[in-house]
């Protein structure tokens, strides 16, 4: 079962540091833009995956192609994808020995929420960190 108590979340939140965004964008007026902006602001390193400006730069990181070129040990895959769509980053999470997945607000796939449980993966669906984090009163993330 998806994560969805409070305490659990927010336990979840404050034991990561890296955070992958899949479906980041150089927009600012898309949704994904600002909310790597906030977790950046609170201290989380943020890699964005988009296949589509794959080389360029969001908020001062290069923007991989897929989770398979990151060289990092990932804490949180947060994914900004359709929910049909979701299951192929969260496959792809898998792979990459990521801890948890989170999808975004509106993004419900029970099937690959079921995949990544069975894989031992922690799962957050239909929620976005960027508003968990001032709700639950999540601690900056510090260099420690």
């Amino acid at each position: 079962m998806p994560l969805t108590r409070d305490e659990d979340i927010k336990a979840l939140l404050e034991g990561a540091r890296t955070i992958a965004l899949v479906g980041a964008s150089d927009r600012p007026d898309r949704p994904s833009y600002d909310v790597m902006k906030r977790l950046q602001d609170h201290g989380y390193r943020v890699i964005p995956v988009n296949p589509q400006i794959t080389g360029e730069h969001v908020h001062g990181e290069f923007v991989f192609r897929e989770l398979a070129q990151l060289g990092d040990p990932i804490d949180i895959v947060d994914i900004f994808r359709r929910p049909q769509a979701a299951g192929e980053a969260v496959d792809e999470a898998i792979k990459i020995g990521a801890k948890a997945v989170w999808m975004q607000l509106g993004v419900v796939n029970d099937e690959a929420a079921a995949r990544a449980e069975a894989a031992g993966l922690t799962v957050v669906m239909d929620r976005c960190p960027a508003i968990e984090i001032p709700r639950l009163g999540v601690a900056p993330v510090t260099g420690d």
